[in-house]
This record gives C-alpha cells, structure tokens and sequence, in this order.
C-alpha cells in the first residue's frame, strides 16, 4: 500500500498572509530564525493577524541556520510553557524544520532525539497543537513535506527526520516573502529545488501521484531560476512555486543520495560549511552519473531531458545533456563545480571521507536512490566530486 500526503490547504499568491485571521484558535507560538522576517516587516504582519484572528501570540526568535539539536529542546521547552494549539513557523527551510521538531517534544516530553531519527518512527501528534508553514525560501519545500533536518553539531552530522505526521496542516506560500531573498540564496535554493524534483522523479518510490509534480517543478526551475537569479520578480513568484511543487513530489516519492552526500558533508569539514542548496548543485551531476549505470533510472533522466527540450538520439546522450545543462547553470549561478573548488582541504577531506561515506550510505534518503550504493562505492563517488572526476564505475 502507497500513501500520499499533503497539507490540507495551501495557499498560494502575494498578500495571502491574511489568510491568518480566519485561524481558529487560542494561543500561537511563532518560530522565526534571524531577523529578516523581522527586517522586511513580515513578522508584524503575521503577529497583527494572528492577534485579529483572537489568539495570543507569543515570539521563539532566532533558530539558527541548520537548527541544532539544542535549539530544538529549547524550543519544545518554550511551548510547554506556553501551551500554544497552534505552531506557526515562517522563514527559511531552518526555522519550520526546526518548529516540526520542536512540535514532537512539546506534545511528548519523554521522546528522545534518538527515538525520531529512525524514518516514520514519530508518535502522533496534533494532541495538543496543529502545525502552520510560512516559507521566505524558495528551495526546501518544508511548508509541504514530512522531512525536518536538524543538526548534531557535537557529531557534525545532519539528521533527515521523517514522518507523514509532520506534514504541515497549513501551508502559505506568499511570494512577497521570496523576494527579499539576497542572491547567493536565491541560487542555492533554486538549485535544492532542482534537486529535489530530479530525486523524486527517478526514486524507486516515484508514483502517477508524483510524477507530474516532478516533471512540472523541473521544467518550471530551469525556466525561471536564472531569471530568479537575477531579481526578476515574475520568476521569484514561480520559482516560489515551483519549489513547492518539487516538495509535494519528494515528500511522497522520497529522494536519493545527493541528499545522503548533502546531509553528510554539510557540517563535517572544518574548512568552511556547505550551505545545503550549493552541496546538492555540487553532487548532482555526479550522482546522475552515477545512477545512470541503471538503464531503468538512465530512462528516467531521458525522459527528464525531453521534458525540457534537450536533445539526444539515445537515453545515454540525453542524460549527459541534462546533466551538461546542470553545470551550465552552476556556472550561471557561481557554484563550484568541485569540492576542491569549494575550498575544502585536501588533507581533511582524505582523513574523513571514508567515515563520512559510511554514514551517507547509511543516511534515510539512501534507500530509495534508483542504484544501490556500498561505502566503498561511495568513497569513490565522493573522490570524483573532489576532484571533478568523471564517474565511470
């Protein structure tokens, strides 16, 4: 038996933020992350209707880009003070992820991090607050999807958490909040975006139900993102979308190991972060290498490339084309095309890589990636991201 999940409502389009005052309820909780809601006036005009619509409103500020396991428990221990029945999350894909989490230690104290990090392993919640979404990123998706990631920092591991229970009830997906995004974000989103619906579509879980939303996201991103890149706000508004549609895809589908790599390497390297987004353009081109050693997921990747006009005689050329186009928008976009380029250390990156690659086989999004992976593997997929190999193996 398949399922497939989504928000109850979604609403979409500028100034839907009043959406708000028709909330039922007594108390919000609203989880933000640094400043920018704040900054660009969208944090008051959430308070403002919350407070219309009855409730009172209290503030959880500053969650952290790649919110930490502490974060999290600080959260939790915030709304068990405050009993809100509602937990309104608005930001970047941080702070709603970090609210999901948040969300299952209020309503079950008892519940430990370890407990959660096994996938769809989450108690059921809604006992005592429903679950709001308000994304000012275009790329995470979060406001649709049953994933949060939070990271151990003591470990220097991102955790995927996953559960159809934290699915958002509401989703508003307001594009005046994307358009205040710098430009550097705008590209690594976009990309995340592009990543997310390419997994979804050649995961072992793809569906009719995904399928289109896939497709459709894909296309949407490679038309509107270089324009999205440039401050275009047409294209900030459908990339907005289109990144939701990529969610609604991959919630269902699940994804593969771009994301596995992503999670791994993020927080791992002492010589600089890896914002998700830049991780996942880095790897992908790559990983469709890699996975194209399948002739049921190369297939895939051709139908993909035919979907946005690409052109090839056979599923081979058609594949390399896709992936030509990605580095073309890597380039567009200022992301590097290596490891080494990004600036992680050689002597560092050859003394972890092998744990690392332990653990990105071993991470949640593996396991629904079209070709099966071993460690070994792994650590010769990462060797050729390094150093801007050609995957042949």
């Amino acid at each position: 038996m398949a399922r497939f999940t989504l928000p109850r409502d979604i609403y979409y389009g500028r100034g839907t933020l009043e959406v708000l005052e028709t909330i039922k309820g007594k108390r919000a909780i609203v989880v933000v992350g640094g400043g920018s809601m704040k900054r660009f006036g969208f944090l008051d005009k959430v308070v403002d209707h919350l407070k219309k619509a009855g409730m009172e409103v209290r503030l959880f500020e500053n969650v952290e880009p790649d919110p930490s396991v502490e974060t999290v428990m600080r959260g939790a221990e915030a709304m068990r003070e405050f009993q809100p029945d509602w937990i309104v999350a608005m930001g970047g894909g941080s702070p709603i992820d970090a609210a999901k989490a948040m969300w299952a230690f209020y309503e079950y104290p008892e519940t430990t991090f370890e407990d959660l990090i096994t996938p769809f392993n989450f108690p059921e919640l809604r006992q005592k607050a429903h679950f709001l979404a308000i994304p000012s990123t275009s790329g995470t998706a979060t406001e649709v999807t049953a994933f949060s990631v939070i990271t151990d920092y003591a470990k220097g591991i991102k955790y995927p958490l996953a559960d159809f229970n934290i699915t958002p009830d509401i989703a508003i997906v307001d594009p005046e909040l994307a358009e205040t995004m710098p430009q550097k974000l705008t590209a690594h989103t976009g990309m995340d975006a592009l990543t997310h619906a390419i997994e979804a579509y050649v995961s072992t879980m793809n569906s009719p139900f995904t399928d289109p939303l896939a497709l459709k996201a894909i296309q949407m991103v490679l038309e509107y993102l270089p324009a999205s890149y440039d401050g275009d706000k047409n294209a900030r508004e459908q990339m907005h979308y289109a990144q939701c549609l990529a969610g609604m895809a991959f919630s269902n589908a699940l994804l593969g190991i771009v994301h596995s790599m992503a999670h791994k390497t993020g927080a791992a390297f002492s010589t600089g972060h890896i914002p998700h987004g830049c991780a996942n353009a880095i790897y992908l081109p790559y990983v469709i290498q890699y996975n194209a050693k399948n002739p049921e997921a190369q297939a895939r990747y051709a139908a993909i490339a035919r979907s946005v006009g690409l052109e090839g005689k056979t599923d081979a050329e058609l594949t390399q084309a896709l992936c030509d186009k990605i580095d073309e928008f890597n380039v567009k976009l200022n992301i590097p095309k290596t490891l080494r380029d990004f600036g992680i250390d050689e002597k560092e990156f050859n003394e972890k890589i092998a744990s690392i690659s332990e653990l990105a086989v071993g991470d949640a999004c593996t396991g629904s990636n079209p070709r099966p992976i071993t460690p070994a593997e792994m650590e010769r997929l990462f060797h050729c991201v390094y150093y801007g190999e050609k995957v042949n193996f």
